[in-house]
Formats: structure tokens, sequence, C-alpha cells
């Protein structure tokens, strides 16, 4: 017999099987990886924003930040982390500044929102089992309702 060159149909058919299966495994694993990659997201934007709730109520206790007396020392707004406040100690009236932007919740798909509509707010006041906003801003949560790859929902991470 001469010699063949060429695969026949059924070689053919074995080799997009296999192809088929590998890449039906590596699409679970990318998906994986991409909610991964938003946790970390998550996970940094939260530690950045209770930071500088953090700074600014140690700089609130210490004098820096003027309050009436029935205020906690927690900021008003996320968006006054940005906005900075005077120093009160400083005469010169120099500003201080707790974070350079508010991080957005990697979680929320909604574009028309800023970034700092972006969060649940807890003020002081509100328990920790049902967080509520309020005077002030004493933590902040994701709004997802989805539960993360360790099995805790986003909103209490």
């Amino acid at each position: 017999m001469a010699n063949q060159r060429g695969f026949t149909l059924i070689e053919l058919m074995v080799t997009l099987t296999i192809l088929a299966v590998l890449a039906s495994v590596a699409l679970p694993l990318s998906q994986i990886a991409a909610t991964r990659n938003r946790e970390d997201q998550l996970r940094q934007a939260l530690a950045q924003i209770r930071t500088g709730i953090d700074d600014y109520k140690k700089a609130a206790d210490e004098g820096r930040v003027r309050k009436n007396l029935d205020d906690t020392g927690y900021p008003p707004t996320l968006q006054t982390l940005v906005d900075g406040v005077k120093d009160a100690k400083d005469p010169s009236g120099k500003m201080i500044y707790f974070l350079r932007r508010i991080p957005r919740d990697p979680f929320c798909d909604c574009p028309q929102q800023s970034n700092a509509e972006t969060w649940g707010l807890r003020s002081y006041a509100s328990a920790p089992d049902s967080p509520e906003a309020g005077k002030d801003v004493f933590d902040v949560y994701s709004n997802s309702r989805a539960i993360g790859l360790n099995g805790v929902p986003y909103r209490e991470w």
C-alpha cells in the first residue's frame, strides 16, 4: 500500500474530543482565578477604607479634628476622608487627608454609582449584625449578596 498522508476521520474526532475536555476543565479554573482576583481587590479596598476611618478617629481623639461633644469622632461621610479636614492643632490651618481616593467595591456591577455609593455604611450607633447608615461612618461593607470562595458572604468581610 502507498504511503498515506493526513489523518483519518476517527483521529480528528478523538483529537477534537480531547481538546473539548481540556477546554471544559480550563474554563471553570479561569473563572475561579477571576473571582479570587476580585476578592483580593475587595480585601485591599476594605483595608484602605478602614485604615482611613481609624486614622480619622485617632486624629479626632488627639484633638486634630474639630468635633462636637455629642460626636463619636468618626467621619460623617466617606468623602470626608478624601476631602480632608483642617488640622485644629496647626495654626496655619493645614489640611489632613486620610485617603487619596475612595476605592470601588469590585463586586458592585453598578457603573452609574460613585465609588462611595458602592459601599454599605455602618454607623457607630448601629448593631454589628444589622448595619445601618447614620450620622457617621464607623465601618464599611460590600453590598454584594454573593458568597466568597471561603464560604463567607462578602457583606461580612
